[in-house]
């Protein structure tokens, strides 16, 4: 599986990772520890699957069709507030609404599932920690059922920068001149200034958190590979929007 990276193409050391790189569960297996939480996600692959399959009676989004689908889907939905439930703490986010393809996207993935049981799969110490993503074999099933060939168009706000608690869209950094958000992962920015460079203007940001950094920090913090993959699994077990 294709794990996406949010940093750029100066980064060096604790910035290093600017391109796309191959996460397979054969490489994750030696590092993770196992938690209670990876039995209990094992067991529910199967039904997470088949939860988006069964719930969903849209079609696919596609590349033609993403902008269409979204406006649409964000103008009967117009939620803005999200509360993510991880199993260190919950996370609450403000979704901005001048981000519409963006804010509808994270609601419909939310509304369809597609979180539960993914990770914050990378963490970077005063940083980022960046969610969506998963070594379990549901979490492609599950971008399958919804459209896993389509990106979101950029949203970048001019003069819209990158602080503590910004929520930003993670994106492959080679070849996409466009600055398209990949649709399935995002990033909370912790800091510092120093860091942002690269990442203003060239990222969408869609939101901040207003609750729980406290739980961000946690996370950030737990000790992790060399690739940056939390030696622990950290689980979004849920997603819920108002």
């Amino acid at each position: 599986m294709k794990k996406l990276l949010v940093l750029g193409i100066v980064c060096v050391g604790l910035l290093q990772g600017c391109e796309d790189k191959k996460n397979t569960s054969e490489e994750k297996t030696e590092t993770n520890v196992k938690t209670p939480l990876d039995t209990i996600a094992s067991e529910t692959e199967k039904t997470d699957t088949t939860a988006v399959s069964e719930a969903t009676s849209y079609p696919k989004i596609t590349q033609e069709n993403v902008v269409s689908f979204l406006t649409k889907y964000g103008t009967e939905n117009p939620e803005t507030k999200v509360r993510i439930t991880t199993n260190h703490g919950t996370i609450d986010i403000l979704l901005y609404e001048d981000t519409p393809l963006h804010r509808a996207n994270f609601v419909y993935l939310a509304k369809q599932n597609y979180f539960n049981n993914t990770f914050f799969h990378r963490v970077v110490k005063n940083f980022i920690i960046q969610g969506g993503n998963s070594d379990n074999v549901s979490t492609p099933r599950k971008r399958n059922a919804i459209g896993s060939d389509y990106l979101l168009p950029a949203e970048i706000v001019p003069g819209r920068k990158h602080t503590y608690g910004t929520v930003s869209g993670a994106k492959e950094y080679r070849e996409n001149p466009d600055k398209q958000s990949a649709p399935f992962e995002f990033f909370i920015f912790l800091g510092p200034r120093s860091a942002t460079g690269h990442l203003n203007g060239n990222y969408t940001i869609f939101g901040r958190v207003t609750n729980g950094m406290d739980v961000v920090e946690k996370i950030a913090n737990l000790p992790a590979d060399d690739g940056d993959w939390p030696l622990q699994n950290v689980y979004i077990q849920d997603v819920s929007v108002e």
